[in-house]
């Protein structure tokens, strides 16, 4: 079988496609993202991901790499050879990875009622705007064993270039779900457990709280914080202890806080 020729010219047309998908529209349109690197690539194997077609190095493969690319051949992706010049342009770094992928984009339902087990932590993010604080937020979920991650609301896609990059892996392993404010609104009034939301004004150390059962973590926006509506849903506010000269957190920080707070007993 004669090996595909190595594209040299960033005017290919498949690799134009790929370039593409920097755009939010053109992910939501094709149904595809981006992801690179052997950290991804490997994430994507062992929860079963496979890509559609994988840009790669056209030699100097290390083994896992090559092992990699077999993989991805077996699982049915085309595979592109590339120079590294046209690797540098598609991920806009001077070192870039040596593997590429284009996998199919998915988002999981609402989980129902049988779905949550009862030592079970969720998340839910309303109205999250920083691709990075995104992908940090999922791969410290993922690190802390979170059952799933619900994005409610105008939230930055989680396919964007820098939450992939930030999720490092995590992104194919943390079940992820969008929901509409009015879906969640809905979905919400079946939960069975605990809601956490946090505040700075809460009257409850996050470091002193021991819910039951499933909880729910909810957290606002970088910001607004929580809206009204959410905040009136939770059965418990919290705060984060810290130093009164500093009035606020990093999202992302402040969400891993919490999180470790409400799992760690079962990490």
């Amino acid at each position: 079988m004669t090996p595909p020729e190595t594209i040299t010219s960033l005017q290919n047309a498949r690799i134009k496609a790929i370039r593409a998908l920097a755009e939010r529209g053109e992910r939501a349109a094709a149904g595809r993202f981006v992801a690179e690197g052997v950290a991804n690539f490997d994430s994507a194997r062992r929860a079963g991901w496979t890509p559609v077609s994988v840009v790669h190095q056209a030699d100097g493969l290390d083994p896992s790499e090559a092992e990699l690319l077999t993989w991805a051949s077996s699982a049915g992706a085309d595979l592109l050879p590339a120079t590294p010049a046209v690797l540098v342009k598609l991920t806009g770094r001077t070192n870039p990875p040596r593997l590429l992928g284009v996998f199919p984009r998915r988002s999981e339902p609402l989980p129902a009622k049988a779905e949550v087990r009862p030592d079970a932590l969720w998340l839910a993010l309303e109205g999250v705007r920083d691709p990075g604080n995104l992908g940090t937020i999922v791969r410290t979920a993922d690190a802390f064993g979170v059952a799933g991650v619900i994005l409610v609301g105008a939230c930055v896609d989680p396919t964007a270039p820098v939450a992939v990059q930030a999720a490092m892996g995590s992104l194919f392993q943390v079940r992820l779900t969008v929901a509409t404010d009015a879906g969640f609104a809905d979905w919400l009034t079946a939960w069975q457990g605990a809601v956490v939301g946090t505040h700075l004004a809460a009257a409850h150390d996050i470091r002193q709280l021991k819910p039951s059962g499933p909880v729910l973590l909810l957290m606002g926006s970088e910001g607004a914080g929580l809206s009204q509506q959410l905040m009136a849903r939770c059965t418990i506010l919290t705060r984060i202890p810290q130093r009164a000269e500093v009035d606020s957190l990093n999202l992302a920080i402040a969400t891993g806080i919490a999180l470790y707070a409400l799992r760690a007993a079962r990490l």
